[in-house]
């Protein structure tokens, strides 16, 4: 494969590796040489340095003492403290939308994507389009990220979200398969709406306790999954680097 070089290849090359890591491709502990890696995907050392030193950053990678990397092992409080921070940022976002007011347009924006979310969410339903919700859920979460109007907070909240087990998304793929699992999408529903709402109310303290109790829904899914069907992991990206 010829080689490519450039700040695009450098991107290319941060997601092709990404994708390796959470499909467990390269697995959790392996150490990743430049040269193979660099013959693998096609990339030049220089931009694929700069891929390495970028997931380093995103937390997927580590960088060992006598040089190099290895993709990283997390433990369940590692992938707890992602999803609790992702809270915290989330119940901080509502808060000052719901203090500060905010755009109508972005608002309308957000009830409109509630609106396609109950289509999607049927009680009942035998049928689930998972990626309809997936798309909608992103939007739902990106929308409230901007609300707060804040280039800092919106910084950080994407950030955190690049964790493959703080994600919003990250664990819709299993939800979709167990029947409890989807019970607890119509509840995330529910608080999309109660958050939504306590945004409009200029409700602060409610916005942000909805918030992180969403988060919590995550959470309480993810400990299932570790503690009682761990079947479940290959539908979540990236949970295969989680020890124990």
């Amino acid at each position: 494969m010829p080689l490519r070089k450039g700040k695009n290849h450098s991107l290319t090359a941060k997601l092709e590796l990404r994708d390796m890591i959470l499909n467990g491709i390269l697995p959790a502990g392996e150490r990743l040489y430049e040269t193979l890696i660099s013959e693998r995907i096609g990339i030049s050392r220089t931009p694929l340095r700069e891929a390495l030193g970028a997931l380093e950053n995103e937390g997927l990678l580590e960088r060992l003492p006598t040089g190099g990397y290895s993709v990283r092992t997390f433990s369940f409080e590692d992938v707890a403290d992602a999803i609790e921070i992702r809270g915290l940022l989330e119940g901080a976002a509502a808060r000052k939308a719901a203090e500060r007011g905010t755009d109508p347009v972005k608002l309308q924006e957000m009830r409109e994507i509630l609106t396609a979310l109950d289509q999607v969410v049927v009680i009942g339903s035998a049928e689930f389009d998972l990626a309809a919700y997936t798309e909608l859920n992103a939007k739902f979460h990106a929308c409230l990220g901007e609300l707060a109007g804040g280039q800092t907070l919106l910084r950080e909240l994407e950030r955190a979200n690049r964790l493959p087990f703080a994600s919003p998304s990250a664990f819709l793929d299993a939800q979709s398969v167990l029947q409890e699992f989807k019970q607890s999408m119509i509840v995330a529903q529910s608080q999309h709406r109660d958050l939504l709402e306590a945004i409009e109310d200029g409700e602060g303290a409610r916005a942000e306790f909805i918030a992180r109790e969403h988060a919590r829904l995550a959470l309480k899914n993810l400990k299932h999954v570790m503690k009682h069907d761990r079947s479940l992991m290959e539908k979540v990206p990236g949970l295969s680097l989680v020890a124990g």
